[in-house]
């Protein structure tokens, strides 16, 4: 096995990374962001996030891309909500509680919390928001999974505080799904043009593509920002997203090439390394050759030298995976199912088998699927060749890569965040999904997470969940070679940042850092 420590960062690398000049690098986005004077750094977080595009939005039941995430956790908040080390707990509601099939949810609101206009939260916002996320005409992604089973006709609004969510079926992790941070509560008369949360952070300058600017709620129930503004801009270009950094005119980025870990900290800036669940794909469509044969797909698997992968795509911040995602579940199974390793002569054997012994594909990736992708998609055609295989590499800009051929794309990458394993199910595997970009149809699978959903009790729905993980180890359009560890940065003069497994910059939770006294 080789060694997993990331190589150092040469001065010559460095350079010709386009690192070298650190102030002399200011960008036309940046600047009419207004950057910060010193007098100015303590009340004004300006924050870098990777991508983005035309399409960017502060909606907040339809974020895609890192910047829109990165937004929409600053001014909306769902009912409960993850902990750094991922587990769930209270947010917006004290408490949601199952009747004895999970099929009945009771959910109670904090009494102290408002929306931007000074409104309080409401049982009827609850309501609203459900009814939102659950219009057939455009479901929030999140909650497609229960839009066949919601019964918002029946369900009640029992108090101001507290509103009865009933379902023509079990649904055993409700709460679970409603922690998610697309599913944020809104007001009744919510506007999107004129976008209102209860989040630390009001909406105040939005620019698709470019930059988006927040001010302090000072009406925030939970902890209050102690930046009276938040900036969060675009970047495609990580080298200008790392230079912005090292010249002060960004405090935080997410997405830090990692080869830059030892490098960034000795101009004075600070990686911040989080174990996450977090993966990136490569995705095959099952339905549509030469992916519609499992020989195929299998094969591509073999053909992965994962571990080269991890030291030189990751730098060595990553796990080892086994093409199962869902790591953190109590009903993961990728590490007891055979790991495979490269196998070359077995590849070959599976594409004979299959006459695809001369099989040629276009593998598109983008910086926009973070740390390691295209590294990652380079280093794949290096390895195909092995095999025989010749992966043509298309690197697409960021808003083509996530545009109208997005879930359309053959043979491509995505990137996905910590979740658990139903979770992530309803939103990528199952034939519904919003996200199933592999296009992965499979009744027996699809059988087994619907009585997973049905299972209250907990050993017998982890063994459901357990076979539907050994059919998508066998039959699925993942090639899932690791787990990566979220690797971002911050600037010497921002406190309070903290590892989250949930997502970069310890969950984007902005309201929590500070500045360092005397800066």
């Amino acid at each position: 096995m080789r060694g997993r420590n990331p190589a150092r960062l040469s001065r010559r690398r460095f350079n010709q990374l386009g690192l070298g000049a650190l102030a002399g690098a200011a960008l036309p986005n940046i600047a009419a962001c207004s950057a910060p004077s010193s007098d100015a750094v303590n009340s004004q977080l300006v924050h870098g996030a990777t991508g983005g595009g035309l399409k960017d939005t502060l909606d907040p039941h339809f974020p895609v891309t890192i910047p829109d995430i990165a937004r929409v956790r600053q001014l909306y908040e769902s009912l409960y909500r993850f902990t750094p080390d991922y587990k769930i707990e209270p947010a917006l509601a004290e408490e949601i509680t199952p009747n004895t099939d999970g099929s009945e949810w009771t959910i109670r609101l904090r009494p102290d919390v408002r929306f931007h206009n000074g409104r309080p939260v409401r049982a009827a916002d609850v309501r609203a928001s459900l009814a939102r996320m659950l219009n057939p005409e455009s479901p929030a992604p999140f909650l497609t999974d229960l839009l066949p089973i919601a019964d918002l006709q029946s369900s009640r609004i029992l108090d101001e505080r507290t509103f009865r969510f009933k379902l023509k079926a079990p649904y055993v992790i409700l709460d679970e799904m409603l922690a998610n941070y697309s599913v944020g509560i809104i007001p009744e008369d919510f506007d999107p043009a004129k976008p209102i949360g209860t989040g630390p952070f009001k909406a105040d300058v939005f620019v698709p593509g470019q930059r988006s600017r927040f001010a302090r709620n000072d009406d925030y129930w939970g902890t209050q920002a102690s930046y009276d503004e938040l900036v969060i801009i675009d970047f495609t270009d990580d080298a200008a997203k790392v230079n912005a950094l090292l010249a002060g005119q960004l405090q935080t980025i997410d997405n830090l090439p990692t080869y830059l870990v030892e490098a960034i900290g000795r101009q004075g800036a600070k990686p911040l390394i989080s174990e996450t669940g977090g993966w990136v794909p490569f995705t095959m469509r099952v339905d549509v050759k030469p992916f519609s044969d499992k020989r195929v797909r299998n094969a591509l698997r073999l053909i992965a030298d994962r571990q080269q992968m991890i030291d030189q795509a990751l730098g060595g911040h990553g796990r080892l995976a086994n093409d199962v995602y869902a790591p953190f579940d109590e009903a993961y199974l990728g590490d007891k199912l055979p790991q495979r390793e490269q196998d070359i002569d077995q590849a070959k054997a599976l594409l004979r088998q299959a006459g695809a012994q001369d099989l040629q594909v276009e593998l598109v990736t983008s910086t926009a699927v973070g740390t390691g992708g295209v590294e990652s998609a380079s280093l794949f055609a290096q390895h195909a060749r092995k095999a025989g295989v010749d992966v043509r590499v298309k690197k697409v800009d960021p808003s083509v890569f996530y545009g109208d051929q997005y879930l359309s794309w053959t043979f491509a990458q995505d990137f996905w965040s910590t979740r658990n394993y139903l979770s992530q199910v309803v939103n990528c595997a199952m034939v519904d999904a919003p996200y199933n970009e592999t296009h992965f149809n499979n009744e027996r699978f699809a059988g087994l997470i619907r009585s997973a959903f049905r299972e209250m009790d907990p050993e017998r729905r982890r063994m459901l969940m357990q076979d539907a993980q050994r059919i998508e180890y066998e039959e699925g359009g993942y090639l899932i070679w690791a787990f990566q560890n979220q690797v971002d940065a911050y600037g010497k003069f921002v406190t309070g940042v903290e590892p989250a497994r949930e997502q970069p910059v310890s969950a984007y939770r902005f309201n929590t850092f500070r500045p360092v006294e005397g800066s």
